[in-house]
């Protein structure tokens, strides 16, 4: 087989055909070799970007959480500094006891302090259980625990009714505050 080598030997048709191939191998490297990766590469770059996007997002979400912790836990010590000297979770709700006419209703009063994992402060926790009493002066002295400014709450609650009288029951709390 004898290849032409001289171009102007060829014949009309064979040099159509011929920049026809050399046109298509031009077009087929140009888009393989540089427009294939170009665009390759911009959806790269697109699928980088939302990510970012959404990473940011997620820090401005978790810097804002961290913002309001930090202001919550600011006016908890605010609050835990307004507490009058010498304070004591068991004396606190002893004088409420007394101030809600339930001094004489209490059964018993257990203190103590716990350290939760992962917390610097100690918690005081007073177990007490108040027999014979009615809805409304539970209600008042719970009302007065969670209203209190000395970062007191209720933890449990257990009510039950009493055998003795018709319309009283006994209730048994678990009262906890953070010590400073």
């Amino acid at each position: 087989m004898n290849l032409p080598i001289n171009f102007n030997q060829l014949n009309t048709r064979e040099k159509i055909a011929l920049g026809i191939g050399a046109t298509a191998v031009v077009i087929f490297v140009l888009f393989q070799f540089v427009i294939f990766p170009v665009i390759d590469r911009q959806e790269v770059l697109q699928r980088s970007i939302v990510s970012k996007e959404a990473a940011l997002e997620e820090m401005r979400r978790l810097s804002a959480d961290a913002a309001a912790l930090k202001q919550q836990q600011n006016r908890s010590t605010q609050r835990m500094g307004r507490r009058p000297r010498g304070f004591t979770l068991f004396s606190f709700l002893d004088g409420l006891a007394g101030k809600t006419a339930l001094k004489g209703n209490i059964d018993y009063m257990k203190p103590s302090t716990t350290e939760p994992k992962g917390s610097p402060y100690k918690v005081s926790v007073v177990e007490m259980k108040l027999v014979s009493i009615n809805m409304a002066q539970l209600i008042s002295y719970l009302y007065r625990i969670e209203t209190s400014d000395n970062m007191v709450q209720v933890k449990r609650l257990a009510i039950t009714k009493t055998d003795k009288k018709a319309g009283f029951i006994n209730a048994v709390l678990q009262v906890e505050t953070p010590l400073v």
